[in-house]
């Protein structure tokens, strides 16, 4: 073994610096479009949500505050569903801005369009009742999805997975989702003609920030996005499959959102508050677990391609062989935590992640200086231990020795870790309380 860590007489090869892959981006024209795309977005943005401030400025502040603290939850989730190669800060952001300036302030005088071409077409009551189902779908997928070709084109090297399609495709969803419904929590408050309240932008919060979030923007632009990262991605596919499946997840997001939009099932089958209640979840069920599915596939194919990059080291100082059946699960991750915490408190906690992040940048690393690019390298002279490389193993085992002198050496979980069953109980008690709670509160919000 080299000092570095990596094996002896490996070749000598210099991944492309972090630096010359941003100045690469730079040059392309899609940047310069993009940047100049979002910053027309910020001014129509700033000049509908300045209008509130003039008239509404307490109710418009704080309409802004709730959505923006209501985002970070969801952003960080979204950016913990890639744990093993995590995206580009700055690419996430601009994922995001696509979604909240330029999508949003796009669709609006385009859903106009469409709404007063119906009401022209079929009839006034026609544009009411389905203008919602038909307009919001049509502008705003198209848009949000042209988001994520934006990114592609940007940043190709950084779209290798469908899980990456799903992560741009959800910031691009939570950006339309919080400046849109930050503009609806203004339009409240006009609509409501009390002046300057804020009960008006709380009652929108709850409505549209928690029980259309969990399957709203977010979710249908993550569907939209694994189509476009396919395309990507599966080269080895013809490219009349992969754009067909491209056109397929568009239209399931336009069919998702279409359904959420209509006036279907609007009167809760007649049963008041449980009726109401029942057809939110009939509506955003079946698709909220379409894209959990999808995501677990992905990272399930992701886990196994970055983790062999550790196991064909064979290296129990750099992963354990328990380490790495747990290294590709999120849940075993955490539990690996809990249990350094129970046996050497915050520390072990905190060291055990560090560990698993050293780990999982290696992993990622290794994966980019493989000589074919598409799998795990399998001898000593298939690995790279200069530069990026070289720097991973040094935190490994830094990370190794600190782990060790706090008496845990190994980020495993407890082999009397919960069973199953009394997770999924937990969960069924967890979601209980959750539904009796959503469902009290479209109650006193008159959904009854």
């Amino acid at each position: 073994m080299d000092p570095a860590g990596g094996p002896a007489g490996a070749t000598a090869v210099r991944p492309t610096p972090l630096w010359a892959r941003a100045t690469t981006s730079l040059r392309r024209p899609a940047f310069w479009l993009v940047l100049l795309l979002v910053v027309a977005g910020a001014w129509r943005v700033a000049v509908i949500l300045g209008d509130g401030f003039r008239i509404y400025p307490v109710a418009t502040t704080v309409a802004i505050g709730l959505f923006a603290l209501y985002a970070i939850p969801f952003w960080l989730f979204v950016d913990n569903v890639d744990y093993l190669e995590r995206e580009p800060p700055l690419l996430l952001l601009t994922a995001f801005a696509w979604g909240g300036l330029v999508a949003t302030s796009t669709a609006i005088p385009g859903n106009a369009a469409i709404t007063n071409l119906l009401a022209k077409q079929v009839s006034t009551g026609f544009a009411a009742s389905w203008g919602p189902a038909i307009a919001g779908p049509t502008t705003e997928e198209i848009l949000k999805t042209l988001g994520i070709v934006a990114v592609v084109l940007i940043a190709r090297a950084q779209v290798n997975s469908v899980l990456d399609g799903v992560v741009y495709g959800a910031l691009v969803g939570l950006g339309f989702q919080v400046v849109e419904n930050m503009i609806y929590a203004v339009n409240a408050v006009g609509a409501a003609g009390a002046g300057d309240q804020v009960g008006p932008v709380v009652t929108t919060f709850f409505l549209r920030g928690f029980l259309a979030g969990l399957w709203s923007h977010t979710l249908f632009s993550a569907l939209a996005g694994a189509g476009v990262a396919y395309v990507v991605v599966r080269i080895d596919r013809p490219l009349w499959l992969r754009a067909g499946v491209a056109g397929g997840a568009l239209v399931g997001a336009w069919l998702c959102h279409f359904l959420w939009n209509s006036p279907l099932l609007a009167d809760g089958f007649g049963y008041g508050t449980l009726g109401v209640f029942g057809a939110l979840l009939l509506k955003g069920i079946p698709p909220l677990l379409l894209v959990l599915l999808m995501v677990r596939h992905a990272r399930g194919r992701e886990a196994e391609y970055y983790v062999g990059h550790l196991a064909v080291l064979n290296d129990p100082g750099i992963a354990t062989p328990a380490e790495l059946r747990i290294l590709g699960s999120g849940r075993q991750r955490a539990e690996a935590r809990r249990y350094a915490h129970g046996r050497a408190g915050i520390r072990g906690r905190a060291a055990v992640r560090r560990l698993q992040l050293a780990q999982a940048r290696l992993a990622v690393e290794l994966s980019r200086a493989a000589p074919s690019g598409i799998g795990p390298s399998v001898d000593g002279a298939g690995l790279y231990a200069t530069g990026d490389v070289a720097r991973r193993f040094r935190e490994v085992r830094t990370q190794r020795r600190r782990l060790l002198a706090l008496g845990h050496p190994e980020a495993v979980a407890s082999p009397r870790a919960q069973p199953a069953w009394q997770r999924w109980l937990t969960w069924l008690g967890t979601a209980t309380v959750v539904v009796v709670a959503l469902a009290v509160a479209i109650g006193a919000l008159g959904g009854g």
